[in-house]
C-alpha cells in the first residue's frame, strides 16, 4: 500500500482543528482501540523494530501539531525533531489473574490520560499478563489526526495479512525531519492563506454563472439538507442521567457480537445491519435507564450517529471526513420488534432526507470560519443539547490481521466522551465479528458494565425473534440487574 501523502507544514482542516479546541481538562479527544492477540507475546523489542519499519507509510506518526501564533490560522502539521519512538510505546502487564475486569481497569485508566500536544498525538501500549497466554495493544490516536474509516486503514497498515510475511524492505535512507517553521513563519504563512482563501468562494460564484438552472436547483438542495440537519440539531434532548457534567477519569468496558446474527436479524426483520445494532443500543439504553429509576415512556434520545463521506479514493488519508446524522433511539418502546420497526424506518427517512450531505456542507463551513471564533465556538459546543448519546459503527476488515505472527482475535473500539455526554458506544465489525466499545465518565457511570450486561440481553431478544420455534413474543422486555 502506499503511503498517505502528507508534507510537514499541512495545514489541519477545520473539523480537524475543532476536535483539539474541544480538547480540557475532562474532556480528552482522541479515539482508541483494544486488541487481543493470541499469545504468547512477542518480546517488546521486536515489536518496536516492527512498528518503526512501518513508519514511512504513516508519515502523519512522526509529525506534531504545530499552533498559529494569536490564533491567527489553523495549526499546521510540522515534522517532531526530537522524534523518539520509544516514547509512543508503552510496555506494561495487568496484575493476577490478568482477566477481564484488571484489562477493563487498565483501558478505562489508559484511556483517561491527555495525549501530549508538543509530542506526534499517539500512543500504543503493549500488555502483557493476560489470562490464556494472550496478550493485548491500547492504541490512542487524536481525532484532529484521524477518524473511524482512516483509523481502519493505519490499521491495515501496521497489520499484516498473513502470520508469516516477507520481510519489508529497508528503508533507501534515513528519516531526517524538517526543520521546525518559526513563528514569524508560522504567522505569515496563515495570514497569506486567509488573503488567498476567498479565491475558493470567487470560483464558486464564477462557475455558477454556468448552467444556473442546474447550478440554483443544487444550491437550494444544499440550503435544504443543511437547515434540516441544524434544525434537528437544535432541538433540545431529553434530559436523563447519562447527560451529565463528566470528570477527567474514564470506564471502559466491552461487548462481543457475531456479525452473522446481526445478519440474520436484519434478513429476517428487514433494514440494515446498522438498524439493528441501534435498535439494540435503543433496547440497552431503555432497560438501563429504566433499572436507575428514569421514566422512558414515550422518551426518544437522539444519537449523533457519525457517518463517513471519504470518498473510495481518499482510503489512506488521514485526517476526518466524517458527516453525522441525528437518529432517535425510541428507548421508551420495550417491545423488541416494534422498537427495531421504528428504528428501521427513522433511520430510511433520515437517508432519503439528505441529513448526511447538510451535516457535510456544515462541517466544510468550518474550513472559512476565522480561526478565533472556531475556537470559542468549539469550546461552547459540547454544553448544548444536541444529543443524548454518540454511537458510530466503522466496517474493519473482514479477514484476520496479524502482528509478528500472533493473530488479533478481538477489536474493540473507544469513541471519547465530553460533557453532557457521560457514555458513548462506538463498534467496529472485524472477521465476522462486531465488537462494542463503551466508554463513560467513570463517577457518573459507576454501572457501565450493567449497561454491557444490557446489551447483551438487547441482542439476545433481538435474536430470539429469528429463531422458528420462538415462543410467542413477549410485548416487554425482562429487567435485569446486572450483566449477562
Amino acid at each position: 500500500m502506499d503511503a498517505p501523502s502528507t508534507q510537514a507544514g499541512d495545514r489541519l482542516t477545520g473539523l480537524d482543528t475543532s476536535f483539539l479546541r474541544l480538547e480540557d481538562g475532562r474532556a480528552h479527544m482522541h479515539v482508541a482501540s483494544l486488541t487481543v492477540f493470541d499469545g504468547p507475546p512477542p518480546p517488546f523489542g521486536d515489536l518496536c523494530d516492527h512498528i518503526e519499519s512501518r513508519l514511512d507509510l504513516v508519515p502523519r506518526y512522526r509529525q506534531r501539531v504545530a499552533e498559529v501564533p494569536a490564533q491567527q490560522g489553523r495549526p499546521v502539521w510540522v515534522d517532531d525533531p526530537h522524534f523518539n519512538l520509544r516514547y509512543h510505546l508503552r510496555h506494561t502487564a495487568l496484575p493476577h489473574p490478568g482477566g477481564d475486569a484488571e484489562l477493563r481497569r487498565l483501558a478505562g485508566r489508559v484511556f483517561a490520560l491527555r495525549l501530549d500536544r508538543d509530542r506526534p498525538l499517539w500512543e500504543i501500549w503493549m500488555v502483557e499478563g493476560l489470562k490464556g497466554g494472550r496478550w493485548a495493544m491500547l492504541s490512542k490516536t487524536h481525532h484532529a489526526l484521524v477518524d473511524g474509516v482512516s483509523g481502519v486503514d493505519i490499521t491495515t497498515i501496521l497489520y499484516d495479512l498473513d502470520p508469516d510475511p516477507p520481510r519489508p524492505p529497508a528503508p533507501t535512507r534515513r528519516w531526517e525531519p524538517q526543520p521546525m517553521p518559526t513563528s514569524a513563519q508560522l504567522l505569515a504563512r496563515a495570514v497569506t492563506d486567509r488573503l488567498t482563501q476567498p479565491r475558493a468562494i470567487v470560483d464558486e460564484l464564477v462557475a455558477f454563472t454556468h448552467g444556473p438552472r442546474e447550478r440554483l436547483g443544487r444550491l437550494a438542495r444544499r440550503v435544504r439538507d443543511m437547515g434540516g440537519f441544524a434544525l434537528v440539531g437544535l432541538n433540545p434532548v431529553p434530559l436523563t442521567p447519562l447527560n451529565v457534567e463528566i470528570g477527567p477519569h474514564r470506564r471502559y468496558a466491552w461487548v462481543d457480537a457475531d456479525l452473522a446474527e446481526f445478519k440474520q436479524i436484519k434478513n429476517h426483520l428487514g433494514g440494515t445491519v446498522n438498524d439493528v445494532v441501534l435498535a439494540a443500543v435503543s433496547g440497552a439504553l431503555g432497560r438501563f435507564l429504566r433499572r436507575r429509576g428514569f421514566d422512558t415512556e414515550g422518551v426518544v434520545l437522539r444519537a449523533m450517529v457519525p457517518v463517513s463521506v471519504r470518498a473510495a479514493d481518499e482510503h489512506g488519508a488521514l485526517g476526518n471526513k466524517v458527516a453525522a446524522m441525528w437518529a432517535p433511539l425510541p428507548v421508551g418502546v420495550e417491545d423488541p420488534v416494534a422498537q427495531f420497526a421504528e428504528v428501521r424506518g427513522a433511520m430510511s427517512h433520515l437517508k432519503e432526507s439528505g441529513q448526511a450531505v447538510g451535516a457535510q456542507k456544515l462541517t466544510d463551513l468550518l474550513g472559512f470560519a476565522p480561526p478565533t471564533i472556531l475556537s470559542q465556538a468549539m469550546r461552547l459546543a459540547p454544553h448544548q443539547r444536541y444529543c443524548n448519546v454518540v454511537v458510530t459503527n466503522v466496517p474493519g476488515p473482514q479477514f484476520p490481521l496479524y502482528v509478528l505472527g500472533r493473530r488479533l482475535r478481538s477489536l474493540y473500539p473507544v469513541v471519547p466522551v465530553f460533557d453532557r455526554l457521560a457514555v458513548n458506544i462506538a463498534v467496529l465489525s472485524y472477521d465476522g465479528r462486531l465488537g462494542f466499545g463503551l466508554l463513560g465518565d467513570y463517577d457518573a457511570m459507576s454501572d457501565l458494565d450493567d449497561l454491557a450486561g444490557d446489551l447483551r440481553g438487547a441482542i439476545a431478544a433481538l435474536l430470539s425473534e429469528t429463531t422458528p420455534t420462538a415462543p410467542t413474543r413477549p410485548r416487554r422486555f425482562a429487567r435485569t440487574a446486572g450483566p449477562a
